[in-house]
């Protein structure tokens, strides 16, 4: 009788999880193994498996000079995007949850750029960096030195797009930021203003270790987003100058819809699946045990 309530279970269950099970099936897991399985053959241009070669993609892209300058691109990218972006959606969310008159109005300034595009947010960092309009190389003249041509030089254009993604990352971070400063329970800065503790001490002990699970996860979607970016990357540089600004995903995409070459390129997104998992498995490991729970 229990055998008979328990498939019942199982079958309701199963029919709920159906629509889920579905979506994934087909936009998600499909296409993994689909990219698994090309990363292991010859292609013809048309994306169609003609050979088996097992790991000899994997083996290229490891002795290959190009696919190197990627992942040094991408771990730079990494590296000059996601520590900025949170400290600063952290500072800007600690001033927009002071209790001032019109502290509203920075709240809506601060988390505008979630609502714009990456295109338009592009093309607005495209003019800003433009060496004869741009305000940057404007500012530069005002103070007396020359313009810099940033998304043509291969030694600032990597930065360049590090400074735009940043900008654009940041209403999203603020916004989940705040939400999780809001949530601190009042009551603990009242006992340490009685106890005499100062501004710092209540951001170190109280402020910090009441948001660490937020900030956990701000890291963790940093870090997957900042390894995945594409867009402002092929409007501002396309991969260039030098292919500086060339990184895993853009590359992929370069092997795939311009070379025509897609074993390389799903071999190289299965090397990007798998240094992405690394990374986050090591964030949970690490980052995890200074997250405090309520």
């Amino acid at each position: 009788m229990k055998t008979g309530n328990g498939l019942s279970d199982l079958g309701s269950g199963l029919l709920y999880l159906l629509p889920s099970l579905l979506l994934f099936g087909v936009f998600l897991f499909y296409p993994m193994i689909r990219t698994i399985y090309l990363s292991l053959f010859y292609t013809d241009p048309q994306g169609n498996p003609i050979a088996f070669i097992g790991l000899e993609n994997f083996t290229y892209l490891l002795q290959s000079e190009e696919f190197l300058n990627s992942a040094k691109a991408t771990g730079l990218f990494v590296l000059y995007t996601v520590p900025a972006g949170i400290l600063l959606s952290l500072f800007l969310a600690l001033i927009a949850n002071l209790k001032l008159k019109g502290i509203g109005i920075f709240r809506t300034l601060f988390s505008s750029t979630m609502g714009m595009s990456v295109a338009a947010s592009s093309i607005i960092w495209m003019f800003m960096y433009n060496p004869s309009i741009g305000v940057f190389n404007k500012l530069l003249n005002l103070i007396g030195f020359e313009g810099h041509s940033w998304l043509l030089d291969p030694n600032t254009a990597l930065l360049a797009v590090a400074l735009s993604t940043i900008w654009m990352n940041t209403g999203f971070a603020f916004l989940i930021l705040l939400g999780g400063l809001q949530n601190i329970d009042e009551q603990l800065y009242e006992s340490a203003k009685i106890s005499g503790a100062g501004s710092f001490y209540q951001l170190r002990r109280i402020t910090l270790p009441m948001l660490s699970p937020t900030l956990f996860f701000i890291t963790t979607v940093s870090l997957i987003n900042s390894f995945q970016t594409f867009g402002q990357i092929d409007i501002l540089t396309k991969g260039g100058p030098v292919q500086s600004t060339n990184v895993i995903v853009y590359s992929i995409y370069q092997d795939a819809f311009v070379n025509y070459n897609a074993g390389s390129a799903s071999a190289q997104a299965v090397l990007l699946f798998f240094c992405i998992l690394a990374v986050t498995i090591l964030q949970f490991r690490l980052g995890e045990k200074k997250v405090h729970y309520q």
